[in-house]
């Protein structure tokens, strides 16, 4: 009755159509869930997703979990997630996506689970940084650590609308950096974000992990551009 009650005056809706959520239904609603673009990626390490970072950035493994177009599910929930707060996206795309890498011979070998970090001013700002969820149940289905204090970003974001795309990527890769290094010694490392397009901010933070003594680097996110 409790519960109800609640959902009269505080209904929860699905974050792909806005339509009302059934009792037994999280996040999104049965019907969108089948129909959510998903990837298959992580069966296939010859992906889109990889081929993004093709002589740029030196990859074991590499995976999204969603296709990404213009007024689309996945926009949706990354929307909802990021300008909504609507965390529980990230915990339930981390859930799903941590469960089909946990059955997978190569995903089995990552060591710890490093988010994409927000500059300090814009995660004041926004409250949360969009990816740590995600991160977080990936880590748990990986059974590896979730370390949020080795890659930091020390510069704030500004428009790259009218730089090229050689200073674009430097001014990027500037902004990042590596604080404890030896806690990554050694170690497979999957770095994980919301979306890839152009894949600079991933790549600008894999170059930098990858300078840490004998690591490796594979990515995972949320969804990639179609």
């Amino acid at each position: 009755m409790f519960h109800d009650l609640t959902n009269l005056f505080y209904p929860k809706i699905c974050n792909c159509c806005d339509s009302s959520l059934l009792k037994a239904e999280k996040v999104i609603c049965t019907s969108c869930l089948h129909k959510l673009p998903t990837t298959n990626y992580h069966l296939d390490n010859e992906n889109a997703t990889k081929k993004v970072f093709d002589a740029r950035l030196r990859l074991e493994n590499a995976t999204s979990l969603l296709y990404f177009k213009k007024k689309g599910m996945a926009q949706n929930l990354i929307h909802n997630l990021k300008y909504r707060k609507q965390q529980e996206i990230g915990v339930f795309l981390g859930k799903w996506l941590g469960e089909e890498l946990a059955t997978h011979p190569a995903f089995r070998k990552i060591e710890c689970v490093i988010p994409v970090p927000l500059h300090r001013r814009k995660l004041k700002q926004r409250g949360f940084n969009q990816v740590t969820e995600f991160g977080k149940e990936l880590a748990k289905k990986l059974n590896a650590p979730f370390i949020e204090d080795v890659l930091v970003k020390k510069s704030a974001s500004r428009t790259q609308t009218f730089k090229k795309r050689l200073g674009r990527w430097g001014s990027i890769d500037e902004s990042f950096m590596v604080e404890n290094p030896t806690k990554l010694e050694n170690k497979h490392i999957l770095l994980v974000d919301d979306l890839v397009t152009t894949g600079a901010t991933l790549e600008a933070c894999g170059n930098k992990l990858l300078k840490i003594k004998n690591t490796k680097l594979s990515i995972a996110t949320m969804a990639i551009t179609d």
